[in-house]
């Protein structure tokens, strides 16, 4: 087994390299405004680490969100077309099961992620295992209640404490955590997610109703 594993669900462009026992290699940038220009850079470097030719992956794994339209749909087509181009699967995994995997937490506690618009993405898990709500967007102050004396990790969790006082690291998901997760899942035999986006709203960019028509009649 030698999955790559990438997310660009959150500010942080990330990538990873597993071999079925551990990761061997990883990297990650956090830039919000270039997933496009760093991602396929950050492949490029952890292969070249470990003397690895990007033929001999396996298998992709591929973070599916919650995230912001335009930064996940770069992770998810890079992951679509080394899947198609290597003839390989290719997994998803919740990039919140990330964040929470990287924990190591025991207990209830929430991940939460920023959504932008005031917004955060967020669900509840029972460990660092076990997610026990499906992931959601919400207002911090509509969710106040749901998430009351709860712990929480992740940038949302980190932007907003007065709906979270008890926030702690890691503040963005790191592929290395990905790879892990869906390593364990697989060697268990569980069917992970395909890799389609988690995006829980409509993109920013719409189509203007009443625009002008332009070509000659």
């Amino acid at each position: 087994m030698l999955l790559l594993a990438l997310d660009t669900a959150t500010p942080a462009v990330t990538v990873a390299l597993h071999d079925g026992t551990d990761v061997i290699a990883s990297s990650s940038q956090v830039d919000a405004r270039r997933h496009g220009e760093l991602l396929l850079p950050a492949v490029d470097r952890v292969l070249t680490d470990t003397g690895t030719k990007l033929d001999a992956v396996t298998g992709i794994v591929v973070g599916i969100g919650p995230g912001p339209y335009t930064g996940l749909r770069v992770g998810l087509m890079t992951a679509d077309t080394f899947g198609l181009a290597l003839g390989v699967p290719v997994h998803g995994v919740c990039t919140l099961d990330g964040l929470a995997y990287a924990t190591d937490m025991e207990g209830p506690f929430v991940v939460a992620t920023d959504a932008r618009r005031k917004e955060v993405y967020w669900a509840r898990y029972d460990d660092s295992r076990t997610r026990v709500t499906d992931p959601a967007v919400d207002r911090p102050a509509d969710i106040a209640g749901q998430v009351e004396g709860l712990p929480a990790v992740g940038g949302g969790a980190l932007l907003y404490p007065d709906t979270f006082p008890v926030a702690h690291e890691p503040e963005h998901v790191s592929a290395a955590a990905l790879a892990r997760l869906a390593v364990e899942r697989l060697d268990k035999g569980e069917e992970l997610p395909p890799a389609r986006p988690l995006y829980l709203r409509r993109p920013d960019a719409q189509v203007p109703k009443n625009y002008k028509v332009v070509t000659p009649k």
